[in-house]
């Protein structure tokens, strides 16, 4: 796959209008709704009597209920028209929501304020759609990752400015109401005149009949997304990242205030950090998915949100201030070092977690009904949220500490991951193959983007031990149905594994000719889906290093299905633990030392008319050479 650098996207038409227009709306978003949750934490009297823990969770409740609303129609809106063209009706509506808010910060009218955060909430909810629909229009499948993680650090770091600028003016002296009223309106205007030179983004169906009734449409684009089980579990997940968020965040107002006894100040440096942690992990995404869609970064973010969302709460009973402080005082504090630590970090483990979700809906959903798919997200997004907003303020209730809250949410957490990583066990097979790979191992691709990225293709590959699947799986686009032996495939637990894998079991003729016989029908089926199946045509492991011939198992394939034939070799993993070296398998786990180099070769597809056992042997065999 090309190597290039997802900055670069920034130059481009066809991605630049578009990115500042989407930094500019949740840049305004958090300007407005940050100075408006300052004002009632910092100086709640001279604006109302209402309880501030409950409007500080009430607030962003209100900005995510139109998602409820109003995603239907916007994800039906967002496939019938044309992109571009939404965008700039959209931002229009921002400027005038922002115009009414101007009138409300000035009158001093909560309710009007409120109101506009409410109207915030709907020109988001149709924009939803638009966003994550565009990108697939607009960049090709090796930039979706980079692109996406673009797309998420510029929404945090919107979010993130929008947070500081948004805190700092409205305690400005005598002018902050004033300041955030006219520059709410600025930005919105600025944010519109980008939307107008966003490209042509044509509409994937537009002939769909709009139906406006929000709850049947509702039920049918979660059923539609019901028939995809890994999109439809990536978006349960997506929607768990939000409730964790929405958690933590609704919370940072009064935990700077009353547990770290900080001012505004401290606030902001919470938001800050936690922001810098989200832009980073987003951007890490790319480097670390080697410019591929790698879903196996799910876990590893997941495991990262309960680990330090866990810590947090330690740091947290550990810190002793009693006194005010600002940020600077703040940072001389014992403890604050790691609380800022532990913020940052589930930061980035967010990032890793939720941006291989992005991608990985955008490519496996039917394109013609992506943004509807997109608007059942932001549905299960915004339920999620209110939830969230709920249990903070039942556990509030009931007497739960700030930092309780933390702990409750991490370990909720670990919980659903679990759940999520056991229904569809491709999201942890892919982090185990991304951990061994990126750990034990360094693992080079030579030509890994002739693995066709859609259609049905069978790969051949030397078999040399037991990890060549996890190797192999680790550079492909999608996922791979593996052909493998009966006796490993009844492994007890693993067995399991291989199941929900959609492995296939085969047996020779002479153990069990009914089971080889459905193996084959298998492989057709799977092929007949457009699938992806690997075969290792010799059958077993090497002994020696050496290949063994090529059964004829292959040829059966390909003449009751007749597809492009990709080869590959694996060099290197000759020797290592998995093997069937007869060495001492400690002493040459040593002897190889960390960090020993593999690589995986891929030639060129073969037409099925043009090959045989033989000379898919020597191609492979070729492609291997003399590295083991």
């Amino acid at each position: 796959m090309s190597q290039h650098n997802q900055f670069s996207l920034l130059k481009e038409r066809r991605f630049a209008p578009f990115f500042w227009t989407q930094f500019l709306g949740a840049f305004n978003d958090n300007v407005f709704k940050t100075a408006l949750l300052t004002v009632l934490t910092f100086d709640a009297l001279s604006w109302t009597t209402m309880d501030v823990g409950l409007l500080n969770n009430l607030i962003p409740g209100l900005f995510i209920l139109p998602f409820l609303l109003f995603s239907a129609t916007s994800g039906q809106l967002a496939d019938k028209f044309e992109k571009g063209k939404m965008a700039r009706y959209v931002k229009l509506l921002e400027v005038a929501i922002m115009m009414l808010a101007a009138w409300g910060w000035m009158q001093h009218q909560i309710w009007v304020l409120v109101a506009a955060v409410a109207g915030m909430g709907v020109h988001s909810t149709l924009f939803g759609p638009v966003k994550y629909a565009y990108l697939p229009q607009h960049l090709r499948t090796d930039e979706l990752v980079g692109g996406n993680g673009v797309i998420e650090m510029g929404t945090f770091v919107g979010i993130l400015l929008g947070e500081v600028l948004g805190a700092m003016l409205v305690q400005h002296k005598p002018w902050g109401i004033e300041l955030v009223a006219g520059g709410t309106i600025v930005i919105a205007l600025i944010g519109a005149l980008a939307s107008w030179f966003i490209p042509v983004s044509p509409a994937p169906v537009p002939d769909l009949k709009i139906n406006w009734n929000p709850v049947s449409e509702t039920i049918r684009n979660i059923g539609f997304s019901k028939q995809n089980r890994p999109v439809f579990l990536s978006l349960l997940a997506n929607s768990w990242f939000w409730f964790y968020g929405a958690i933590v965040l609704a919370q940072f107002p009064l935990y700077a205030k009353d547990y770290l006894h900080g001012d505004h100040q401290v606030f902001v440096l919470l938001l800050t950090v936690f922001s810098f942690g989200i832009g980073a992990g987003s951007l890490l995404c790319e480097r670390l998915s080697g410019h591929k869609i790698e879903i196996g970064l799910v876990p590893f973010g997941a495991i990262g949100l309960s680990v330090f969302g866990a810590d947090l709460y330690w740091s947290s009973i550990a810190y002793t201030n009693q006194h005010m402080v600002d940020a600077w005082g703040f940072l001389a504090q014992s403890g604050s070092v790691k609380i800022m630590f532990d913020i940052v970090m589930i930061g980035i483990f967010g990032g890793l977690f939720i941006v291989p979700l992005f991608a990985l809906i955008q490519t496996r959903c039917d394109p013609q009904h992506l943004s509807r798919t997109i608007a059942g997200m932001n549905i299960l997004n915004a339920l999620f949220m209110v939830v969230a907003a709920l249990a903070a303020m039942l556990m509030l209730k009931h007497g739960f500490t700030i930092p309780q809250i933390f702990l409750a949410t991490a370990l909720l957490n670990a919980v659903v991951a679990l759940y999520i990583f056991s229904v569809v066990p491709e999201f942890l097979m892919r982090f185990v193959a991304w951990l061994l790979i990126h750990t034990f191992y360094r693992v080079r691709g030579e030509n890994v983007e002739r693995i066709p990225e859609q259609g049905a293709a069978v790969l051949v590959c030397n078999h040399v031990s037991y990890l060549d699947a996890v190797v192999i799986m680790a550079f492909s686009p999608r996922p791979i149905r593996f052909v493998m032996d009966h006796a490993i495939f009844k492994i007890p637990f693993l067995s399991w594994v291989f199941r929900t894998g959609k492995a296939i079991p085969i047996a020779s003729a002479k153990d069990d000719p009914w089971l080889m016989e459905k193996a084959f029908v298998d492989i057709a089926q799977a092929l007949h889906e457009g699938d992806l199946v690997c075969i290792f045509p010799e059958g077993k492991l090497t002994r020696d290093g050496e290949m063994n011939a090529f059964k004829g198992g292959v040829m059966k394939i390909i003449e009751r299905t007749p597809v492009p034939v990709i080869p590959m070799a694996l060099r290197g993993l000759w020797g290592s633990l998995l093997s069937r070296d007869a060495s001492n398998p400690f002493q040459r786990t040593f002897r190889r030392g960390p960090f020993s180099r593999l690589e995986v070769v891929v030639g060129e597809p073969q037409m099925p008319t043009q090959v045989t056992p033989e000379s898919l042997q020597q191609i492979v065999q070729n492609l291997r050479g003399d590295w083991k």
